[in-house]
């Protein structure tokens, strides 16, 4: 695990003052700590039954898709709005200073189905909780666990997704 955090580049200030910017660049660009990576998260779910693992825009889907790949699922996005072509089901949230939303298929899941989510970061969870009541209101599917490539333990994201199970690769 420490080789891969260490492949994790820390920019400060970006994209503004105070922020300090956890870029997964290197570690993409590193094809066997890449592999690693997904190794390791598809090590937790291949007796699991996963039937679609859901990435969320943007650093989410190249790690989704990489570990569908590996347990023979399917995949499926969640997008921001006005960035998907077919009938979507959205799902506004909260902002510090404003609101956002998500958006997915009103196809992509089919009830009974076994789903992973994944995204790259776990920071205030507002994304990620959105994405979630999304499906969970709009789909009948079993969520197995959320599995992030990082966390952001001290901005206390895993409170918005209470009654989940929570898996990060790396926790600072």
């Amino acid at each position: 695990m420490e080789q891969i955090a260490s492949a994790i580049r820390n920019i400060p200030d970006f994209p503004k003052p105070g922020i300090q910017f956890k870029d997964i660049t290197p570690l993409l660009a590193d094809g066997a700590l890449f592999r690693k990576t997904i190794d390791l998260l598809k090590g937790r779910h291949k007796n699991n039954g996963i039937d679609v693992v859901v990435g969320i825009e943007a650093r989410g889907f190249v790690f989704a898709s990489a570990l569908a790949y590996a347990l023979g699922a399917g995949t499926c996005l969640v997008r921001k709005p006005g960035k998907l072509p077919h009938s979507v089901f959205r799902k506004t949230y909260d902002l510090e200073y404003g609101t956002d939303a998500v958006e997915i298929h009103t196809d992509a899941l089919r009830p009974g189905q076994r789903i992973l989510v994944v995204d790259d970061l776990l920071a205030t969870g507002g994304t990620v909780a959105a994405a979630i009541g999304m499906i969970q209101e709009n789909f009948s599917v079993e969520i197995v666990e959320v599995d992030f490539l990082i966390e952001l333990a001290f901005l206390h994201g895993r409170a918005k997704l209470p009654d989940l199970p929570i898996h990060s690769l790396i926790r600072y």
